[in-house]
Parts: C-alpha cells; structure tokens; sequence
C-alpha cells in the first residue's frame, strides 16, 4: 500500500512552492523584523492565490491539500498563517456570507484563544471566540506584540461588541483547533525540512582541517537525527490530516501527535543547524535565527508541546481501555 502524496497533490505543492517561493522568503522576515515591512505575501496576496481558502466549502479542497500548500509556506516563513484560514473555515462552515467573505479577502479573520497572544492579529478586523461555549464574532482592540517572529502578526486583543454566530460551539471550537494544529504542524513540517537542506549543503562546502565537515562523524549524526525527526513528523502531519478529511475518530490523536511532534523536530533541527554552521550560525546576519525564532513561536501556538504530548498519551491510554 503506499502511503506517499499522489501526484495531484505533488503537482499542488510545485504550484504553491513556486508561488511562496516568489513571494515571501527569509530575506523578507528579516525586513519584517528590521523594519517592520509587511508580512509576506499578505492576506491579499494569499486568497488571491487561493491557496489559503482551500479547506473554504465552495472551494471543495481538502485540509490534506491544505497542508501540503502549507508545507511549502513553511520553507519561506510565509505569513500570515494558513492555519487561521483553515480554523476560520471550520467555525464559518454554515455561514455564507462571512465564508463568501473569507474566499474574496474582504473578511480578515482572526481567531481569539484564551491565555495568550493572537495569531494573526495584526491586520485582522474581524475575530472568532468561544464565549461561554457560544462561536461569537467581533471587531477588536489589537495591541501589537514585540515581534520574536514578525511574520505571526501576534497581538492581544481585546474584544468589542460580539454577536453570537453558534450556540454549544464546542465541539465545532475543538474540530477547528485540531485542524488548525494539523496545519501548524504541515507548516513546522516545511520549516524543519528546509533547515535540514539548508545544514547538509553547508555540510558539503564548509571544509575544516582539509575536510568537508559534513565528513566528520558528529556532524553527519546531527543531521542524520534531524533527517529522521522530519520524516517522523511527515509521516504525522499526513496522517492528521487525511484523518481530519476521512477519519475524524482519529483526528484528536493524530493532531496532537502532529502538534507534539512539530513543536520538538522544528526547534531541534533549528539548533542543529546553527550548531553546523559554527561561529556564523549564531550571528545576526545568517537566516537560522529566523527559523529558530518561528520554532520558538510555534511551540506555544494552539497549547504548548508539553500538553500535546499529554494529550497524546491521555488518549492512547483510553484507547487501549
């Protein structure tokens, strides 16, 4: 039986790759960064595209596809996040007029979790929440956070006057968390590969007492436990997310897998390779520090790694009852 991506979906990732690729990139977080330019490519850029309203019913794309387009905004730490567009498209899904507004790019959505800064935030006008185990929908009051990772627009926000989309929303509030942990994780996914590219090229030119230091056994085991990190979480990341199109028995487990699994390869494989790269992957000017700051970030998005792993356990524990 094989498990890989078919080639609908290896023609999508070229597409959304080729696309990313000419539009966001390191150079354009660090101008984010330093002076505080525009995320890239923008909401406006995104659902033009129509890569980030995928999983938008009228689209009739799947969270998979989604996750493989996302997968490639991670290589270039592209912003804002799918993961509000996939959340968004869960709690909207009977909602016409604000799905319609999600797909044109006039509705710029943002989802409001509890204990902690709002990703996406920044630029945002309209905003999700459970209030009491209602959906409600809002304007809000946006204050900017110090930007570790400028491309996540974080902020905290402090709602105005809502109005109540969805009475005993939990269950919808939870099945949209796990998506958006399936994307987070497809995006980790990319982010980590394209470190894992970006450490064993330098392994290969960077020569040290007359031998390329990808020779030498300590390097060569770094990079072999980031390799098998990675395909760990590939493996993670498309189960989770066919589970979400096929199988939503096993999507609780499945995303909080992904969402453990990607906050630890994504940090690991981020220090790796500084490490690699020796004196000039801790300077100001290599771009590692900017996928060492989005693993930083991420670790903490959607519930931390430490309560994924829990999770994870909690409902391996009540499977197995």
């Amino acid at each position: 039986m094989n498990f890989d991506l078919d080639r609908e979906h290896l023609d999508l990732a070229a597409a959304a790759g080729e696309f990313l690729a000419a539009s966001a990139s390191p150079a354009a977080a660090r101008a984010a960064l330093d002076d505080g330019a525009g995320i890239r490519p923008g909401r406006a850029e995104l659902v033009k595209s129509g890569f980030a309203t995928i999983t938008v019913p009228e689209s009739g794309g799947t969270v998979l596809q989604l996750a493989v387009v996302s997968e490639q905004a991670g290589r270039v730490l592209a912003g804002p996040s799918m993961v509000t567009f996939a959340r968004a498209a869960v709690l909207l899904e009977d909602d016409e007029e604000r799905l319609a507004g999600l797909a044109d790019g006039s509705l710029a959505v943002a989802v409001v979790d509890d204990g902690g800064p709002v990703l996406d935030a920044i630029g945002a006008d309209t905003f999700l929440a459970l209030r009491d185990g209602d959906l409600v929908c809002g304007p809000g009051e946006v204050v900017a956070r110090e930007p570790i990772d400028p491309t996540r627009g974080l902020g905290d926000v402090t709602l105005d006057k809502t109005i109540i989309l969805v009475r005993d929303a939990d269950a919808r509030w939870r099945r949209a968390e796990r998506v958006g942990r399936t994307i987070l994780a497809a995006e980790g996914l990319g982010a980590a590969g394209r470190l894992l590219e970006i450490g064993v090229e330098y392994a290969k030119q960077r020569r040290a007492f007359g031998r390329p230091i990808g020779s030498y056994q300590a390097i060569k085991h770094m990079l072999v436990d980031v390799y098998v990190e990675v395909e760990q979480l590939r493996s993670l990341v498309w189960w989770a997310a066919w589970a979400a199109d096929r199988a939503p028995a096993e999507l609780p487990l499945a995303a909080a897998a992904a969402k453990a699994a990607a906050a630890t390869t994504l940090e690991h494989a981020a220090e790796a390779v500084i490490q690699v790269h020796g004196g000039i992957g801790f300077t100001w000017e290599h771009d590692a520090h900017l996928y060492w700051r989005r693993a930083k970030v991420d670790r903490f998005l959607l519930g931390d790694d430490v309560a994924a792993f829990d999770e994870v356990a909690r409902l391996a524990m009540e499977a197995a009852r």
